[in-house]
């Protein structure tokens, strides 16, 4: 009930980005298929001859089976699992990385900043695919090597983004009415920093986690990716390149799987740049 001299109206309820919710259930369906695939499957990786060899989709196996005589179908859940894993832990070394990287370079003087600045540009030179393989041929082909070279080459991204906020940040009154109360610069990191920070790294996380995935499938598909019987997208892709014309529904699953989690993510993190910034959304 309201009071006297209170406006019976309430403000209009903002519109939902469509970007948001189709980014939500486009990613949220792979994620779905990975968390499945923890407590259920088909049948096993392991298990090599369960079905007729190059059999086509039926009810014992929705996607058929593989040369080997696996079931393609559990092999998609599994990879969506190890997918959504590289996404998660690359996004995860890339955001603490970068984040240290761009707030010491930013809070730093003119020569650190310079040097660590002339590092992530660096860094950021090199495309993700390229750099990711040469951490592979280094330490070998295997999951960690893929999601230790993609965050490392996401971290530069972070790292940008962070070091250019941070300094606007720093710029604030509100940052300098802090010190001169004697806030140490731990407490102004923590307090004003990464606070104003944030909205923009999740945006980018987002982003980044589709690369990841995207740069992840590449890897296996060019064999650099972590080895059988692991399960990748890419692999599956690889293996079935021999028989897509007579068996196109073993490339067209993980091929389809890779382009909605991407989308998914990049429609998330445009969604999520939308709500967060009130300008963008006064615009469409």
């Amino acid at each position: 009930m309201s009071t006297p001299g209170q406006s019976s109206r309430q403000s209009p309820r903002r519109p939902v980005s469509t970007s948001l919710v189709l980014g939500a259930v486009l990613a949220g369906a792979s994620a779905a298929v990975a968390v499945l695939s923890l407590v259920w499957t088909p049948y096993s990786l392991a298990d090599v001859g369960s079905g007729a060899r190059l059999a086509g989709p039926s009810a014992e196996f929705w996607l058929g089976t593989d040369r080997l005589g696996r079931d393609v179908f559990t092999q998609f859940m599994a990879a969506a699992r190890s997918a959504i894993l590289v996404a998660v832990s690359s996004v995860a070394i890339a955001t603490v990385m970068g984040t240290v990287i761009g707030v010491l370079a930013a809070a730093s003087t003119r020569v650190v900043d310079t040097v660590l600045a002339s590092l992530i540009d660096v860094l950021i030179a090199f495309p993700t695919l390229l750099l990711a393989m040469l951490v592979v041929t280094v330490r070998g082909a295997s999951l960690s090597s893929a999601i230790l070279a993609i965050g490392i080459a996401g971290s530069a991204v972070i790292a940008r983004v962070t070091r250019v906020n941070t300094a606007r940040v720093l710029r604030e009154e509100f940052v300098t009415a802090s010190i001169v109360s004697g806030t140490g610069w731990g407490g102004v990191i923590r307090r004003h920093v990464i606070p104003n920070v944030a909205p923009t790294l999740i945006v980018q996380m987002m982003l980044l986690g589709g690369a990841a995935i995207l740069a992840e499938a590449s890897l296996s598909y060019l064999g650099l990716g972590p080895p059988p019987p692991a399960p990748s997208w890419g692999r599956m892709l690889l293996e079935a390149q021999s028989t897509v014309s007579s068996q196109p529904w073993a490339a067209i699953a993980p091929g389809l799987a890779i382009a909605w989690t991407v989308l998914g993510l990049n429609l998330l993190g445009d969604g999520l740049r939308e709500a967060f910034d009130p300008q963008l959304r006064r615009a469409r």
